[in-house]
């Protein structure tokens, strides 16, 4: 079976996604780039009972094939095609529904500069993108905006998207993130968030790069606009 170790990694990550407590049942999906397309979990499945043969072969253009006729490619393929296929730095998606992203996502709510940890996902706030309905073209340029200069976004009243070099890293950086909105959360709880600079942010994803482990995107204050969302 062709890319079957990948497959089987591919399942892995799904299931522990679960395991660590970020998504739910068979909500959530799991996508990592190939020669020229993409493995991506099917639509509706139990990850537990997940065999290589049932995760979903994609290209770029959208046509699919699966060892198993049964399968279907998940109903967000088009967030995981998307993102590897306009960002050559980024070679593994992983989107779910974790409760503190995506209680702060139902309100429409990023995650601002409130800790340096913010900086994992490349920038100096992790956006929220806005809401367009699941599985559309519409929800996946919202994503595409969203992740512009970053390895990860919220999606408004919906879940979370993170990406990375290849699935541990995807894997890592989504469980950060929601650490990082349960930290906030409480911290609204508080009262108004003190914010860190965008000075010492960029220090910080300076540090990151020089051998944190998480890398880093380049300066985007201009792009804040552009993706047409303030945390």
């Amino acid at each position: 079976m062709k890319h079957e170790r990948l497959r089987r990694k591919v399942i892995a990550t799904a299931r522990r996604m679960n395991q660590l407590g970020i998504n739910q049942g068979t909500s959530g999906n799991v996508g990592v780039r190939v020669g020229g397309g993409l493995l991506v979990t099917p639509s509706g499945a139990d990850y537990d009972g997940l065999k290589p043969g049932d995760i979903v072969l994609m290209d770029f253009e959208g046509e699919w094939s699966a060892e198993n006729p049964a399968r279907r490619p998940s109903s967000e393929w088009r967030i995981h095609r998307d993102v590897l296929r306009e960002r050559d730095d980024l070679g593994a998606v992983v989107h779910s529904h974790p409760t503190y992203a995506t209680a702060l996502a139902c309100q429409g709510k990023g995650i601002p500069a409130f800790h340096y940890m913010v900086a994992i996902a490349g920038g100096d706030s992790i956006r929220c993108s806005k809401y367009k309905t699941f599985g559309t073209e519409e929800l996946s340029v919202e994503v595409l905006k969203a992740l512009r200069n970053r390895k990860a976004c919220l999606l408004a009243n919906h879940g979370m998207v993170a990406a990375g070099a290849d699935l541990d890293e995807a894997l890592k950086i989504a469980v950060e993130v929601e650490t990082l909105a349960r930290q906030f959360w409480h911290v609204l709880q508080l009262g108004k968030p003190k914010l860190l600079s965008k000075t010492e942010m960029n220090r910080v994803r300076e540090k990151f790069a020089a051998g944190y482990g998480y890398g880093s995107g380049p300066d985007d204050a201009a792009d804040e606009a552009a993706a047409g969302e303030a945390p």
